[in-house]
């Protein structure tokens, strides 16, 4: 009997949060498992989620993950009543939960999902500790980001 291929993704990042990274300072990151169901496993298989305004909120010493919209497919929307935007709960354990709770309830900073992506057959969900940018720090960074990617065009050309 011949041996199936094993199912090599290319990539396991199912979907990153990039207004994440422009919106906030990122300053500590977390890896958490997520509860889902059967229909939400299938469509982040076929991609079909968004992060962009998506945070966690802590309450009770737990963690939830709100604003991620994971779109159902119509094969499994018919047999399920799907809500594409519960809340769905983040795994962490007590001295991660913990941490996190003591640096959002100082002034100006929050927790959001960064990324989502496969580890092995789980579904796992990088979130950080995020502090707000201002105006002029989204001007900044986009000011470094140009001249970053200036000095590589003349470091190509130079050569």
């Amino acid at each position: 009997m011949a041996k199936k291929p094993k199912n090599t993704q290319k990539s396991t990042t199912i979907a990153l949060n990039k207004r994440a990274k422009h919106d906030y300072h990122l300053e500590e990151k977390f890896e958490a498992g997520i509860a889902l169901l059967g229909w939400e496993v299938k469509s982040l298989r076929a991609g079909k989620v968004q992060l962009t305004d998506s945070y966690v909120l802590l309450k009770d010493g737990e963690a939830f993950l709100l604003g991620v919209h994971i779109t159902p497919l119509k094969t499994a929307s018919t047999h399920f009543v799907t809500d594409p935007t519960r809340t769905r709960k983040l795994l962490l354990n007590h001295k991660e939960l913990s941490k996190l709770s003591r640096s959002v309830h100082q002034k100006g900073h929050t927790c959001v999902a960064t990324a989502l992506y496969w580890k092995g057959h789980l579904v796992k969900c990088e979130i950080a500790l995020a502090k707000g940018k201002q105006d002029y720090d989204k001007r900044e960074t986009e000011k470094d980001r140009d001249w970053d990617r200036q000095k590589q065009r003349l470091k190509r050309h130079a050569s």
